[in-house]
């Protein structure tokens, strides 16, 4: 069981990691997942790589704690959308709601800057985190059904329609059928 450290008034291990996590989405927003480094976030934090190392496990695992933040923002938003919604309604809705505020967070648009393709470097579109939400959007236990979904939904992120109610009703007709036609087929 944690305990509060009497300096930092929390439990020392998830303070650090928080700080660290702070620190990685300053450098992130910053200068992109790419150009993010170990070192760099050393340097930031005033401490040695290795600290870094031993509270996050390295740049991998940091990468996927900034997009599990990110995630679980979004995710909120959704689950308070989509609660008691079935079939296409729940998919379209969950659409909606996740491309509304993936693109009104700033760490969303350094992700979406980084995604080409072809050159992905898999942290989001391979993330497992990523991967259980579109399973529960879906609201149901199905890797590519929901491997579908991301791809719907990040080719509506990358190429937004400039009127919305055009997006809506794209969504509506067709994203949304699109995945729970394959439901029903599976």
């Amino acid at each position: 069981m944690a305990q509060q450290d009497w300096l930092v008034g929390a439990d020392r291990r998830t303070e650090a990691v928080e700080r660290i996590l702070s620190a990685a989405s300053d450098l992130v927003s910053r200068n992109g997942f790419q150009a993010f480094t170990i070192d760099a976030l050393a340097t930031k934090l005033n401490c040695s790589p290795a600290t870094i190392y031993r509270h996050t496990g390295g740049k991998a695992a940091i990468i996927e704690g900034l997009i599990s933040r990110f995630a679980e923002q979004i995710i909120r938003s959704i689950r308070d959308a989509i609660a008691g919604m079935e079939g296409t309604e729940r998919v379209v809705t969950a659409i909606l709601v996740g491309l509304e505020n993936m693109r009104a967070e700033p760490l969303g648009q350094i992700i979406m800057g980084e995604i080409r393709p072809n050159q992905d470097s898999g942290a989001v579109t391979a993330s497992p985190r990523v991967a259980k939400i579109a399973e529960e959007m879906l609201g149901t236990n199905d890797p590519l059904a929901a491997q579908w979904l991301i791809r719907v939904t990040f080719s509506l992120w990358y190429w937004p329609l400039k009127d919305k109610q055009t997006e809506h009703e794209l969504v509506k007709r067709f994203a949304g059928p699109s995945v729970t036609l394959g439901l029903r087929a599976s």
